[in-house]
């Protein structure tokens, strides 16, 4: 008979010891006994994760059934756990400084983007995170972003922590990034800018079949002229005493609000959303062609996997779903009318029609309660997209399934009438809004589960940039992933970093 051990149990099947550990509230009663090995049911009900649950019970809980294992009548996976309890516990930082330009102007971020680029500095060219920032008030900054090296020029801002509210309740301790903007004023875009996205591309700038890597920037359009399209070359090493606009190439212009864009980087080609409808642009030639007319602007847009579809999300709520392959000409003069409970008024249940013009799938086509706020496209799942509305509905849905509704729903998201963005982390698990209460709240994608809801700022955080992995793949058996999570986020009160390791 082994020797009895205080605070600790004997399993006679596994011939080792296991730590009792203090019953989690809500829980059977029933304790584990020295004589008395814990069933697999009473193993799954004794030690169910709840969200603020130790670390030490995750791995108690895979020591005693493995990998998955079942409680709440499901089937769980460690590692899944273990992302979702460190998601629910970020560190927040702000910088103070950040919302205003040099001339002590208010920016009010409305796009970030973060990708990792090669800069020239006087000890030569070094790899480092870079941060493009665009605002209402038309300008675009290259904002540099990291921990050991420093210019002589610049300035540097240096981050506060505003959640937790004391850093010794952080279970994170590393250290946040700083961001370093150069003395030289940023370049000034003819409008707002409405949107941005990082792609790669085949080359504009060089004479040979690599990729670059750039980005795609539009411009709102103001009551003197329309809107632009514009691509950011970042292939080449950024100098930041030389001028921005010099790696800023001009494709097209319109007469018409650009509200938002998306780029497909099968073709090399680019979807505008516009106050007049959808439209698809060449970025070799300059040249474009209208795939979708409507009366409703068109307010957010994502690419399928496939480059051959375009989702549309309209101010009136519909979501329409575009085929932009070849041929478009041919059925200019089709007509698809739509019915749907859009109401101009707001106070009235009747329903309106509204027309669409274009390679329309009927069938595919759904409503949501009011204007739509944001498309996000799942690359894991390649049926299926996010979106969300401005009433704050957060839904899911299958291509494959629109008419059966929403597949998942996300309850809590606050919005009444602004534009405010989703965004959703590289191994997509998480989606990520900040609200018009200037909480922000974090979700399990396949379960629904609001992680984390925290007031951050006294201002809406309307955009959002998930970091991108850096350095070399892990072994999918690792816990950890190889690159610390964590996002930037803009509003009127400047950046913020929020990050878990």
């Amino acid at each position: 008979m082994p020797q009895e051990l205080a605070g600790f149990y004997y399993d006679a099947e596994k011939n080792r010891y296991f730590p009792i550990k203090p019953r989690i509230p809500g829980s059977s009663s029933v304790l584990p006994s020295q004589n008395k090995p814990l069933s697999s049911t009473t193993q799954a009900t004794e030690l169910c994760p709840q969200a603020r649950a130790a670390t030490s019970r995750l791995l108690l809980l895979r020591e005693l059934n493995g990998d998955a294992f079942s409680y709440d009548q499901g089937r769980h996976s460690f590692r899944e756990e273990f992302h979702k309890l460190h998601a629910s516990k970020p560190v927040v930082w702000r910088y103070g400084g950040t919302d205003t330009n040099l001339t002590r102007v208010n920016i009010h971020y409305s796009a970030l983007e973060q990708t990792q680029i090669n800069v020239q500095t006087l000890q030569g060219q070094m790899e480092t995170e870079l941060l493009l920032a665009g605002s209402i008030d038309c300008s675009l900054s290259l904002l540099k972003v990291g921990s050991g090296h420093h210019f002589d020029y610049g300035v540097t801002y240096i981050p506060d922590l505003v959640w937790p509210s004391t850093k010794g309740e952080a279970e994170n301790d590393e250290t946040p990034p700083y961001v370093w903007r150069p003395t030289a004023a940023p370049l000034r875009m003819p409008s707002r800018i409405s949107s941005m996205r990082l792609c790669e591309k085949q080359s504009v700038f060089v004479n040979n079949d690599s990729k670059v890597q750039c980005a795609l920037i539009t411009t709102l359009g103001s009551e003197t002229s329309g809107g632009f399209i514009y691509i950011l070359n970042l292939q080449e090493p950024v100098d930041f005493t030389s001028r921005l606009d010099q790696r800023l190439h001009a494709v097209a212009s319109f007469n018409h609000t650009i509200w938002t864009a998306d780029y497909n980087s099968h073709t090399a080609q680019v979807a505008i959303g516009t106050n007049i409808g959808a439209a698809l642009v060449d970025i070799e030639r300059g040249t474009s062609k209208w795939v979708c007319r409507s009366k409703s602007d068109v307010l957010a847009q994502q690419f399928d996997q496939t480059g051959n579809i375009v989702l549309c999300g309209l101010r009136n709520g519909a979501i329409i779903t575009v085929d932009v392959r070849e041929n478009q000409e041919r059925m200019v003069s089709r007509h698809t009318k739509h019915q749907t409970p859009h109401s101009s008024s707001g106070r009235s249940n009747q329903k309106k029609w509204f027309e669409v013009r274009g390679f329309i799938s009927p069938s595919h086509t759904i409503y949501m309660p009011s204007s739509i706020s944001s498309l996000v496209s799942l690359q894991s799942y390649d049926q299926y997209f996010l979106a969300s509305s401005m009433d704050g509905s957060i839904k899911l849905y299958d291509h494959r399934l629109t008419k059966r509704g929403a597949v998942q729903s996300y309850g809590g998201h606050v919005n009444s009438h602004t534009r405010i963005q989703l965004e959703v982390d590289q191994s997509e698990r998480f989606v990520m809004s900040g609200g018009e209460d200037c909480y922000l709240r974090l979700w399990d994608i396949k379960s629904g589960k609001m992680l984390f809801e925290e007031k951050i700022s006294d201002s809406v955080p309307t955009t959002i940039c998930w970091r991108r992995a850096q350095g070399s793949v892990v072994m999918e058996g690792e816990i950890r992933q190889n690159h610390n999570c964590g996002a930037w986020l803009g509003s009127e009160e400047g950046l913020f970093h929020m990050n878990w390791s």
